[in-house]
């Protein structure tokens, strides 16, 4: 197995606005919501100090966590100048109350949201604000054109999309340029290379890939089902099913033999083929364990060749992994396109 201790973690540019991250980040998800119950509020902090410590500097929140439990945690993680020490992501455009899950972009929900994660994260500014999901209802101008006024007013530093299509990035953009889109990618999540990639790199937008690890798949493979309880929302995913599984242990077999050459983890290979993919690609796996966080921060030093990069994508090719991404009904960059401003300035 690679290790972390001897790995110093570059800095690298997101994007073309100046913003510096770590070239690894934190997704901090799991550590309240989705993925199980929520860990003990004092193991999660020690997990971000180790994890600020060792270089790793660019966190990963959203106020839909928990709803809101995780940012309240970033919040007092951050405290005795542990702030000035992070670049810190927060995102909005996820409602969730009495079990419906509502996407809103209009300006006074930004607005709110915004107000509402300073407040629960106690800072005075974001450095990097992402509209999570894409509400559909209005032109994507209009939510950007209220996130534009919130970096005027000093709220927010950058601002950032999640699965937004090429078209919306596209407008977006040129309302405000875009610093950030967040996206899944991974060796089974690789739709976005047909036409998010190139977009994002045409404008110059950094690439941030969530989920880099297959949602732990590539960390414990098929058996991996077998630790979820009623609160993890993966055993609902698609690519877990039992159908679809035995196709996929496959994929995690052959990327394990390869990391067994390599003499590193399987987990570690995947998520170096993910840093492999460019200098303007950060990904930010999820854990809530410093032993996983020290695997990870390893894969920085798996150095990868040509020819190896070749052999895994050959194993993770289009038809390599069974199963959709996520259920029906929930909105990914695949229906994230907005009604023109045109049509939408008509009517009102």
């Amino acid at each position: 197995m690679a290790a972390a201790s001897s790995v110093k973690v570059a800095r690298m540019t997101l994007g073309s606005q100046g913003l510096e991250v770590s070239a690894q980040g934190l997704g901090c998800m799991g550590m309240s919501a989705f993925y199980g119950l929520p860990k003990p509020e004092p193991d999660m902090i020690k997990l971000i100090h180790h994890a600020i410590n060792s270089g790793i500097t660019f966190l990963d929140t959203s106020d839909a966590y928990g709803p809101h439990t995780n940012e309240i945690l970033i919040g007092k993680a951050l405290k005795d100048g542990m702030r000035e020490k992070v670049e810190l992501a927060t995102k909005f455009g996820i409602k969730l109350s009495d079990g419906k899950r509502e996407i809103f972009g209009d300006p006074a929900y930004v607005r709110a949201a915004c107000e509402a994660s300073l407040k629960r994260l106690d800072i005075d500014c974001i450095d990097l604000y992402y509209q999570h999901r894409i509400d559909t209802r209005l032109p994507i101008e209009v939510t950007i054109g209220e996130l534009k006024k919130l970096v005027e007013e000093g709220k927010i530093k950058y601002i950032g999309l999640s699965e937004a299509s090429a078209a919306t990035i596209r407008r977006a953009h040129s309302v405000h340029p875009i610093t950030a889109v967040q996206l899944e990618w991974s060796l089974w999540s690789r739709d976005v290379e047909a036409e998010i990639i190139p977009t994002c790199r045409e404008l110059g937008i950094g690439i941030v890939a969530y989920s880099p690890l297959g949602r732990g798949f590539f960390s414990y493979g098929p058996k991996l089902v077998e630790t979820f309880n009623e609160a993890d929302f993966r055993q609902y995913l698609p690519r877990f099913q039992p159908e679809n599984l035995e196709h996929n242990k496959s994929l995690f077999e052959r990327v394990n033999d390869m990391a067994s050459r390599k003499g590193c983890t399987p987990s570690q290979l995947a998520l170096a083929w993910v840093h492999h993919q460019g200098a303007d690609v950060c990904p930010i796996p999820g854990t809530t364990k410093i032993e996983n966080l020290e695997q990870n921060i390893g894969a920085l030093s798996v150095k990868l060749t040509k020819e190896e990069m070749t052999e895994l994508e050959c194993i993770a090719s289009a038809d390599g992994v069974k199963g959709e991404r996520y259920g029906s009904g929930l909105s990914t960059w695949e229906n994230s396109d907005t009604p023109p401003l045109s049509t939408w300035k008509a009517a009102a």
